[in-house]
């Protein structure tokens, strides 16, 4: 069956550019049947502790489809990211996640927005899959008051507390911590939800990362720990950092699975497996096999370690876009020309929200000052001299 024939657009698809709507009339449908379709991983799942869940991966023309368009957006949208921090409308750092789109869809598809998320400082797709719109996330790069945390936080810091997103942190591995709290405060409330602490290959050997995962296993904390190993931790490869870098065994008495990050049925059905594991029995680390496209941040182009071969060979055989554009062409739920069309309307949907972020203003200088410090302390700011009061606080 094709596009066309199908029905409403997904409110997915529709929320990620809420603010948008009125410069968009546009709007290919997504197909809402949810007839089950049965697919199997790429490769198998490769457990510690544990016993690997199935590979064939329950799924449906609607949820295919949805995949499709919300990697397709990510991708647009860091690409985007790209073009705007060389023409200098983005300053400062920049860490970009094209080629790992398959964990932020894979992982939503697994649990609800009561489950939190936390994560390092590629987190601009992690951020669109919480429900975060485009217009925050340039706005945000931009520095503009219409970013998801106002223009004060950068590419480093998006958060969106209504969907459990707590960053967004620019301190390598210092988020883990955080997100075992966000477990200890769900086991205490008896929410029955767990938090997914996202980190990098490069961040696995951090001894802060080993201290929260002994509390965790020790109280049974809901806390799912995933390595994203893009297998370079800045310029280094992970046989240069880790002795050991099978990161899903790094626990020893937590169990682990290590999964295809790259694709997005394989990612959804570990996580939805590691939370339903998480809320009997405590921690578990999930390992996803990925890659990024660029290089670690803007700063770096990505080719000084690793060949441009090494690169494209990626691109070709295991990028996520294009495995779920194989599959949704090889179950007939669209042709070529309507998920090109998709592209189209995502590209636009990206320059759209580009223009409006341009017209929001800059913070204003008070702005400095505010989230810093509690309320009615009478707080004092002094000029560089220290002589000079510039403003007392409220």
């Amino acid at each position: 069956m094709a596009l066309s024939h199908l029905a409403t657009s997904s409110s997915r698809s529709a929320a990620l550019l809420r603010p948008l709507s009125s410069s968009i009339s546009l709007r290919r449908p997504i197909s809402t049947d949810t007839t089950p379709i049965t697919v199997e991983t790429s490769v198998p799942f490769t457990s510690h502790q544990c016993e690997a869940p199935s590979r064939s991966v329950e799924t449906n023309p609607k949820e295919l489809l949805t995949f499709f368009r919300d990697m397709a957006l990510m991708r647009r949208m860091e690409i985007a990211a790209d073009s705007l921090y060389k023409a200098k409308l983005i300053r400062g750092f920049c860490h970009l996640y094209d080629g790992q789109e398959a964990v932020a869809v894979g992982m939503e598809a697994a649990i609800t927005k009561k489950d939190c998320i936390i994560t390092a400082y590629r987190d601009h797709c992690t951020f669109v899959g919480r429900g975060g719109t485009l217009l925050e996330v340039f706005s945000e790069l931009m520095g503009r008051q219409a970013g998801c945390s106002r223009g004060k936080g950068g590419s480093m810091h998006f958060y969106k507390k209504d969907s459990n997103f707590y960053g967004g942190h620019g301190i390598v591995g210092a988020q883990v911590p955080l997100g075992c709290g966000l477990a200890f405060a769900q086991k205490y409330s008896k929410d029955e939800n767990v938090t997914f602490a996202l980190y990098g290959d490069g961040a696995a050997n951090q001894g802060q990362l080993f201290e929260a995962l002994n509390i965790s296993a020790l109280w049974d904390l809901p806390a799912i720990l995933v390595c994203e190993n893009n297998h370079y931790g800045m310029g280094t490869a992970e046989w240069r950092a880790a002795k050991s870098p099978a990161y899903y065994k790094r626990g020893d008495y937590v169990p682990g699975l290590k999964v295809d990050g790259m694709d997005a049925l394989a990612v959804k059905q570990a996580c939805k497996f590691a939370k339903e594991h998480a809320l009997k029995n405590g921690p578990i680390i999930l390992e996803m096999d990925t890659y990024r496209y660029h290089g670690h941040s803007m700063s770096d182009p990505g080719s000084t370690y690793r060949t441009r071969d090494e690169i494209s060979g990626v691109r070709q055989e295991r990028d996520p876009v294009e495995r779920i554009r194989k599959l949704v062409l090889s179950h007939d739920l669209a042709t070529e020309k309507e998920l090109k069309d998709i592209e189209k309307e995502v590209r636009k949907e990206v320059d759209d929200a580009i223009a409006q972020a341009k017209e929001s203003p800059m913070p204003e200088p008070s702005e400095l000052f505010t989230n810093v410090f509690v309320k009615g302390l009478g707080a004092e700011s002094f000029g560089a001299d220290r002589k000079e009061v510039r403003a007392t606080l409220p």
